[in-house]
């Protein structure tokens, strides 16, 4: 089985691997330098190095160059302080060329050879005059990346609705796709001001609990349906996934909270809801 260890370009991004080659005991948090098609690039160390199967080897594994110097460190750390103003820079030509962008984001590799400038728009952008202009005034390879709104939120940061540093800047290392339905099996408000987070998206954490809820909606009956309960028939007009339960509104009756194993419909093969598999 290969040898991989895990790093990341920047911090709480997607994990690559990369052959730990002579460098075997490199430990979370160090700086290495690798290859890559953008050239050589500073970045650290995740996972230490460990044995994975075959099969979660994606294309041919690049070895890891060398640990990193004190010299890069000082080149990465002094470039890092160039991004807010080349951040402004590129803010400035973009207007003067009439662009309809936002510049996000400028980062410079560790050693100042290439200039990534992330932007955000609702449509294709011709910037290869903006490129040009850019190109001359820092004499660099600039790099020109569209991102999305999430993306956006990622790299920025804020609160969430509980109170804590949203997902995507915290912990979350990929986008997973989430949809209205996943709000629909949380029997959730569909108000889109409940449902989306700070980037204007459905929140990511719909999805944390979907599986859950999906298999535990599968012994309930559906809010309208018609069921018969110890105390006569009625129609269930509300679900409580995470404790079973059904309030259930009785012909001629009051509405009352049922347990779901209490449920029957009529007609259907199996009747028994609450009961699990």
């Amino acid at each position: 089985m290969p040898q991989v260890v895990g790093i990341q370009f920047q911090p709480v991004t997607k994990l690559y691997h990369f052959s730990p080659g002579p460098y075997t005991g490199l430990l979370p948090g160090e700086w290495v330098v690798v290859e890559t098609a953008r050239g050589y690039e500073l970045v650290q160390v995740v996972v230490p190095p460990k044995e994975i199967d075959e099969g979660e080897v994606s294309g041919q594994l690049k070895p890891v160059i060398r640990r990193a110097t004190s010299r890069d460190l000082s080149q990465k750390e002094y470039w890092a302080s160039q991004e807010d103003i080349a951040l402004q820079v590129c803010q400035r030509k973009a207007k003067e060329h009439h662009l309809v962008m936002k510049i996000v984001r400028c980062v410079y590799s560790y050693n100042g050879r290439q200039l990534l400038v992330e932007f955000l728009a609702d449509k294709r952008i011709d910037f290869r005059n903006l490129v040009k202009d850019i190109a001359h005034h820092f004499s660099t390879r600039i790099e020109m990346r569209q991102i999305g709104v999430r993306d956006q939120a990622k790299l920025i940061g804020g609160f969430g609705k509980c109170g804590r540093d949203i997902c995507c800047s915290s912990f979350l290392r990929e986008f997973h796709p989430v949809s209205i339905k996943m709000a629909k099996n949380q029997t959730l408000p569909l108000n889109p001001t409940d449902i989306s987070g700070s980037c204007g998206r459905l929140l990511c954490s719909l999805a944390y609990e979907d599986d859950l809820y999906a298999e535990m909606r599968r012994y309930l009956p559906k809010r309208g349906q018609r069921v018969e309960t110890p105390e006569g028939i009625g129609r269930v007009m509300h679900l409580n996934i995470l404790l079973q339960k059904a309030t259930v509104d009785l012909e001629g009756g009051p509405r009352v909270e049922l347990a779901a194993a209490d449920l029957n419909i009529p007609g259907h093969p199996e009747k028994r809801y609450g009961n699990g598999p």
